[in-house]
């Protein structure tokens, strides 16, 4: 899709179709359409129940006219808009407009800034996302929307909202992809291939070189697999002296069956998505490299199947990570906090000043916070208050849980190791993040996301579709951006 500004006057784009987005009660963005079509478009309204509420959406035929179709996208109250409130509204518009089989329309805003332009260009290419690549019966000539012209948008605003969505949907097709495609093996290819292509550092240690470092979690976790592990490490560094170091580490476990303790069956499907930190990391180095920030941008993962057989980790199973902590082993299924154990230990000897984690790591965030909102758990108030401020502005939700009660953290303490990998079940979410601040090194800031609830949507909403959403790629890069 081709995404675009244009001032001028919209009838010297020759475009056939417009979409009109009002807040409710107000028509005034249709005098842009120029005064013959705005009258009759209102003239059509008479007749309709629009009002121009948030999710509405009225299709106006108007044969023979200079402007033949006009969409009609309600915003809601003016006073309750927000900016995700654009990108649903522009990703609705396009979801019908490729239905109709509509190539390209010019796309009215009732108020346009740069933020708003980011926003609305974010919300068109999220919308016109699909992930139909193995079904065999695809229509020969697919419909798609193959150019979008916003009025008086910001250029440069819309070229970032494209790279930051684009960069979104890379990672939501990689969750989506199965773990017979994408296991460690070839999730590192493919970081190597990003790399390659957008002129990024890489290196990949295989399950030797796993052992020799000293990450004998990320290795007994993956040990069980016919696939062995890999670790991965990207590298973004700006020309001249960088501003900053940040890294952003993910979970990267290409399938979980639970291990020993082995998953139900119902449980155990989709877990294809449990490496959806991962996929975000890769997603979040596409886009920093095109970005170019003035900051250090490292990201890591450490790829892994949790798999059971007679190599597998077990239950009392007590192992040394690469900073030196041991781990008992409670639950072969609480794996992703063993494998992060090692990868934030790397993490920290990068010395950053900052680690954000992304990880799928548990039910109980899901439970307390429900599906679409990721828990949020960090040793700086600053750092986590920065985060919240940017979710608010991307509309990936996210919710503060506390660290402060040292009562849940005696119950990863208890056993004969340095911690043990569940805390049981009442706090889990918080147990598991007491669990990762054991290998965030000293004088670093930290902010881990559980994104086990809003990394993979059940159902269609918004600007998402069934199956892996990208959560974590844009308030990550704004982040960083604004360093």
């Amino acid at each position: 899709m081709d995404i675009k500004s244009y001032a001028g006057d919209i009838k010297e784009t020759g475009i056939k179709s417009a979409v009109v987005l009002l807040f409710e009660g107000d028509l005034r963005p249709l005098s842009r359409l120029g005064r013959g079509v705005s009258a009759k478009v209102k003239r059509a309204l008479e007749s309709l129940d629009f009002k121009g509420k948030e999710g509405q959406l009225e299709k106006i035929p108007l044969p023979g006219q200079r402007i033949e179709l006009v969409y009609l996208v309600g915003l809601g109250k003016k006073d309750k808009v927000t900016l995700d409130t654009y990108r649903r509204a522009v990703a609705l518009a396009v979801k019908r407009l490729k239905k109709d089989g509509v190539e390209e329309a010019v796309v009215i805003s009732p108020k346009i800034d740069a933020k708003i332009s980011q926003a609305l260009a974010e919300g068109a290419v999220l919308g016109d996302y699909t992930f139909d690549k193995y079904k065999t019966s695809r229509e020969k000539e697919k419909k798609e929307v193959k150019e979008l012209v916003f009025h008086k948008a910001d250029e440069s605003a819309l070229k970032k909202g494209v790279i930051l969505a684009e960069a979104q949907n890379y990672a939501r097709s990689l969750v989506n992809e199965p773990g017979n495609v994408i296991n460690p093996i070839t999730l590192a290819e493919e970081a190597k291939r990003l790399a390659k292509e957008y002129k990024l550092q890489c290196k990949v240690y295989d399950e030797k070189e796993i052992q020799d470092m000293g990450m004998l979690a990320l290795w007994s976790v993956g040990k069980g697999s016919a696939t062995p592990p890999r670790f991965i490490h990207l590298a973004y560094k700006p020309r001249g002296k960088p501003k900053d170091r940040i890294v952003i580490v993910g979970k990267g476990l290409t399938f979980d069956s639970g291990g020993l303790n082995i998953k139900p069956g119902d449980y155990m499907r989709t877990m294809k998505m449990d490496k959806s930190g991962a996929c975000a990391v890769l997603g979040i180095m596409k886009a920093i490299a095109q970005l170019k920030p003035k900051v250090e941008v490292h990201g890591i993962i450490g790829a892994a199947e949790n798999m059971p057989s007679g190599t597998a980790y077990r239950p009392d199973d007590i192992i040394r990570a690469k900073n030196g902590k041991y781990i008992e082993i409670d639950n072969t299924d609480a794996e992703g906090r063993v494998t992060l154990a090692d990868a934030l230990s790397y993490a920290s000897e990068l010395k950053p000043s900052r680690i954000i984690d992304m990880a799928t790591l548990t039910g109980a965030c899901m439970v307390a916070l429900g599906e679409y909102t990721a828990g949020l758990f960090t040793n700086s108030e600053k750092l986590g208050n920065e985060i919240k401020e940017i979710a608010r502005e991307t509309g990936e939700r996210v919710w503060e849980l506390p660290m402060d009660d040292e009562r849940l953290r005696k119950k990863i303490k208890k056993g004969p190791a340095d911690v043990v990998n569940t805390g049981g079940r009442y706090g889990g979410a918080i147990t598991a993040a007491m669990f990762l601040e054991e290998f965030v090194g000293e004088g670093i800031e930290w902010v881990h996301l559980d994104i086990a609830g809003p990394a993979w949507s059940r159902e269609d909403y918004g600007y998402y579709t069934q199956g892996g959403t990208g959560f974590g790629v844009r308030t990550c890069v704004e982040y960083i951006m604004r360093l």
